[in-house]
C-alpha cells in the first residue's frame, strides 16, 4: 500500500529540492517541498527549502529557475505561495517581507498582448503571466499566480480577477486545456492532464460560471488512472480534489506511482508533488478570514 510516511519523511529530511536525481536546486521543487510539508504539518522541516528561496530571491522581489539561472522567473510564484502558507500555518510573519516584494514584482510584470484575429481561438488582450517576461500570457504560469496571489490576499485585486478571466478563456470548447492556445493552424488543440488539473485547482472556489470547467473536470475524471504518467497524475488529483471529485482510487494510483521507481531515487520535485496529491481535502486557496486586498497595479 502507498508508503505516505516514508516518502514524507524522505521529503523532510532532503537538503536537494531539485527535477531530477543529483540536478541542481531548484525553486520549484523547494516551493513544492515546503508546501507540502506544511500541508502534513511539517512546517519546521519547511524552513530549510523556504529559507533557501530567501537566500535566492533578487533585490525587486523575484526568483529564478535556480539559483544561477535568475531568468525566468515565473517561480516566483511558488515562492510566494510557500511563504505565505508558513506563515499563516505558524500564525508568523516570518516571511512578510519577502511575500511583499515578490508581490510587487509579480503585479509589476505580466504578459504582453496583442490584437486580436478571427484564425485566433482565445482573447489575446487579457494580461495574466507568462513564462518568460516579454512574452504572451500562458496558462500553467498564469494559474500559478492565480493561486498564489490569492493566498497571499489578492483573490480580488483585478490583475489576478483578469488572470482568472484569461484561465477560462483559454479552456477548450469540449474542457481541458493545452498550454494556452486553443487553436493553431486552424486545428483545434487536444487537451492535457497537467495544465488542466493546475487550471482546475487555480479556479477552484472562484465564481465562475462556465460549462467547460464541468466538462474539465470530467475530462480529468476519464482520464486519470494507475498509468498516468506521474506528474500529470498529481496535477489532475490536485484538481479534482479541490473542486471534491477525488477518484476513490486516488490513493492505489500514487501507489503505483510510487512503486514504478525506486523510492529513494525519486527527485524531491515529485516527491512533493505525490505528497500533495495524497491529500484528500485541500485548503481552500485563501482562509475566509483572510482579509481580500483589491487593486487595479
Amino acid at each position: 500500500m502507498f508508503s505516505f510516511n516514508m516518502l514524507l519523511e524522505d521529503l523532510a529530511q532532503t537538503e536537494r529540492w531539485s527535477y531530477l536525481p543529483g540536478g541542481p536546486i531548484a525553486t520549484e521543487p523547494a516551493g513544492l517541498a515546503a508546501w507540502a510539508l506544511i500541508s502534513h504539518n511539517r512546517a519546521d522541516a519547511a524552513m530549510r527549502p523556504l529559507d533557501w528561496l530567501v537566500g535566492i530571491q533578487a533585490s525587486d522581489g523575484s526568483l529564478g529557475v535556480t539559483a544561477t539561472e535568475k531568468s525566468p522567473r515565473w517561480p516566483t510564484a511558488l515562492a510566494i505561495l510557500a511563504w505565505q502558507f508558513y506563515d499563516r500555518f505558524t500564525c508568523k510573519n516570518r516571511y512578510a517581507d519577502c511575500i511583499e516584494r515578490s508581490v510587487r514584482w509579480a503585479f509589476s510584470n505580466g504578459g504582453t498582448t496583442f490584437k486580436p484575429n478571427r484564425q485566433m481561438g482565445h482573447d489575446p488582450t487579457l494580461v495574466a503571466w507568462p513564462w518568460v517576461i516579454g512574452t504572451h500570457s500562458w496558462q500553467e504560469p498564469s494559474a500559478l499566480f492565480v493561486i498564489a496571489l490569492t493566498a497571499a490576499g489578492y483573490g480580488n485585486h483585478s490583475r489576478v480577477q483578469q488572470a482568472i478571466r484569461l484561465l477560462v478563456d483559454r479552456l477548450l470548447p469540449n474542457g481541458g486545456c493545452n498550454y494556452g492556445n486553443t487553436r493553431v493552424l486552424g486545428r483545434e488543440l487536444l487537451p492535457q492532464i497537467q495544465t488542466t488539473g493546475l487550471t482546475m485547482l487555480a479556479l477552484a472556489g472562484k465564481s465562475v460560471q462556465d460549462a467547460r470547467i464541468g466538462e474539465s473536470l470530467r475530462y480529468l475524471e476519464n482520464n486519470l488512472g494507475p498509468n498516468t504518467a506521474t506528474v500529470s497524475l498529481c496535477f489532475g488529483l490536485l484538481g479534482l480534489t479541490a473542486h471534491h471529485r477525488r477518484p476513490s482510487a486516488a490513493e492505489d494510483w500514487l501507489d503505483m506511482a510510487l512503486r514504478r521507481n525506486d523510492r529513494q531515487n525519486i527527485p524531491a520535485y515529485q516527491k512533493a508533488l505525490i505528497t500533495l496529491a495524497s491529500l484528500t481535502t485541500l485548503a481552500p486557496p485563501v482562509d475566509r478570514d483572510i482579509p481580500q486586498k483589491t487593486g487595479n497595479g
